[in-house]
């Protein structure tokens, strides 16, 4: 039984990692695509936008009709899913350049698309498995991701460098082995029994009619807004506003931001308790970061404060399933789901809401002059883009507070029925 939940782990960490491949390959080879293929920039950003449509609409498939599906092999079949679409995505556009961005468009949905399979059923995978401590477990789980960001980064761009741009569909090939390994692995295991949906609530009424999961719903909405507007806009950030090398910003910035994810994540996997508490914090401490990132004129204390943002939002994604599954216990794959969805929309609006802010901003004459800084217009427009992007954590703080009171007023008004109930009794 032991080893039975040591492969099933790992083959959920490997899934996660696979699930880094999925949303950060493309980014890094976006000048590659362009130089060998001429795609506009326009329908490169597309490409982003695919991949997380993609995953949400995986994400509210599971939400209604989560009953419909076998979930063990639904599970198991996932990861061929990423080593299909990774393999579409190198080999397809390599043998016929004329038509690659069709091609690259169609790897990115099927892989998008097991990246939001992932989403949706590792959580309440890991969650199945027997664990003295379940909180650090899914910690543990999501750092995988992170640090399969650093991993993902650091080693394409090392590839890239000694085996130059066009060897780009080795590389995808490559990072194909790992959902290979994670198939290999649910293959050879027993996966724990999921629930689409449990009828009932450990404290009272169903999961998905509950106003706590709401609140979950929007934390995990803001929690994923904060932290992907960040991930997404920093290296552009520091080398748009801050005048840091491409090379450097993804480096220092995407990098060194996944790695301070990775750290807070594994810190409190390690270390961590009352994750209410947790998701205040790193509310708070995003949006002094985002504040400091977008007000700072010093290229080393705007690098720091992007840097630190990583740390800051590392336990609000994990950490509102943690919350989630303490708070409403009964729950199964389709509030995972519903999360999932929650995170995937804060994740696709915000970045989009921040690139549009600084487009406007660049591009308006009256705000210009009206700001009035020595700063050029793209300087300024990412400044007030990433300004903007503090509303997010701000509004996170608000809800976490709301939600913890919900569900101490939700705990006190079933605790007052129960005496009542006993008294009677006696």
């Amino acid at each position: 039984m032991r080893q039975n939940t040591s492969i099933v782990r790992a083959a959920c960490y490997m899934s996660n990692v696979s699930m880094s491949v999925a949303g950060n390959l493309s980014p890094l080879l976006f000048l590659t695509f362009r130089e060998l293929f001429g795609i506009s920039y326009t329908l490169l950003g597309l490409m982003v936008l695919v991949n997380f449509c993609t995953q949400l609409c995986v994400d509210l498939l599971f939400s209604f009709f989560s009953d419909r599906f076998d979930m063990q092999k639904t599970v198991r079949i996932m990861p061929l899913l990423t080593v299909l679409g990774l393999l579409v995505y190198a080999i397809l556009p390599t043998l016929m350049p004329d038509y690659a961005y069709p091609f690259l468009l169609l790897g990115t949905v099927i892989f998008s698309a097991s990246a939001g399979l992932a989403e949706v059923l590792i959580s309440p995978v890991i969650a199945a498995l027997p664990s003295k401590n379940p909180e650090r477990e899914m910690s543990r789980a999501h750092s995988i991701y992170a640090w399969g960001v650093v991993g993902v980064v650091l080693l394409s761009t090392l590839f890239l460098q000694l085996f130059g741009r066009e060897s780009w569909y080795i590389l995808a090939m490559l990072w194909s082995a790992l959902p290979l390994s994670a198939f290999v692995l649910f293959a050879v295991s027993r996966i724990p029994p999921l629930q689409a949906q449990e009828g009932g609530e450990k404290r009272g009424g169903s999961p998905l009619k509950s106003r706590v999961l709401v609140l979950c719903v929007a934390c995990i909405f803001l929690g994923g807004a904060a932290e992907n507007t960040m991930a997404q806009w920093c290296s552009g950030y520091l080398e748009g506003a801050m005048n840091i090398p491409k090379l450097w910003g993804d480096i220092f910035g995407v990098a060194l931001f996944a790695l301070m994810l990775g750290l807070g994540r594994s810190l409190y996997a390690k270390f961590g308790r009352n994750i209410s508490r947790f998701l205040l914090l790193g509310f708070l401490g995003a949006f002094v970061c985002y504040l400091t990132a977008a007000l700072s004129q010093n290229a080393f204390v705007g690098l720091a404060a992007c840097a630190l943002t990583g740390f800051c939002v590392s336990m609000l994604w994990p950490g509102t399933l943690i919350y989630t599954a303490d708070v409403l216990p009964q729950t199964g794959v389709a509030v995972y789901a519903l999360l999932a969805a929650g995170g995937d929309l804060g994740s696709s609006v915000a970045p989009q809401l921040v690139g549009s802010i600084t487009d406007a901003v660049a591009g308006s004459t009256y705000l210009q002059e009206l700001l009035g800084t020595s700063l050029t217009p793209e300087q300024q427009g990412f400044k007030i883009g990433l300004l903007s992007a503090a509303v997010f954590p701000l509004l996170g703080i608000l809800v976490v507070s709301l939600m913890r009171r919900a569900v101490k007023r939700r705990d006190t008004q079933t605790q007052v029925p129960d005496t009542q109930t006993r008294d009677a009794q006696t």
